[in-house]
């Protein structure tokens, strides 16, 4: 399972995810060394891979499809109350991007050609998160 990529509509759109990032970098085709973000379905989990600066603690749990680049250097986003939230449950924190060729626009055909499992029927694009870097004072808005 670890090699696995899953497509998945996601909270904000259509995604690979993996339990490891540099299968999500090689199939997009991008360095291997390129920071995915990594999605987890509880702010429980969001424990175990870094600690949440105290200013922005109430922000982080009010926040709706966003993610965050923490002091430690990780891109993390906490998915709630949503089916994308369902199978993150199921299957554990996993690595996610979107699920196109880096700096190319999202091919159906292609997408589901090169997933290993097909995560629902239906896929569609909206808005992707938006991305805050946090220091342990200050908050700088990235997309």
């Amino acid at each position: 399972m670890k090699n696995k990529i899953f497509l998945v509509q996601t909270d904000t759109t259509i995604g690979f995810l993996s339990k490891d990032e540099s299968t999500l970098n090689k199939l997009k085709q991008r360095p291997l060394n390129t920071p995915c973000v990594l999605s987890l379905a509880s702010f429980k989990e969001l424990q175990n891979f870094t600690r949440v600066p105290h200013n922005f603690k109430n922000l982080i749990r009010k926040a709706r499809k966003t993610s965050f680049i923490y002091p430690n250097k990780r891109a993390i986003r906490v998915v709630k109350d949503c089916k994308h939230s369902l199978f993150l449950k199921e299957h554990g924190p996993m690595f996610s991007s979107s699920a196109n060729k880096h700096n190319q626009k999202f091919n159906e055909e292609w997408a589901k050609s090169v997933a290993d499992k097909i995560v629902g029927e239906i896929f569609f694009e909206t808005k992707p998160s938006r991305i805050f870097k946090l220091s342990l004072t200050r908050l700088k808005k990235l997309r």
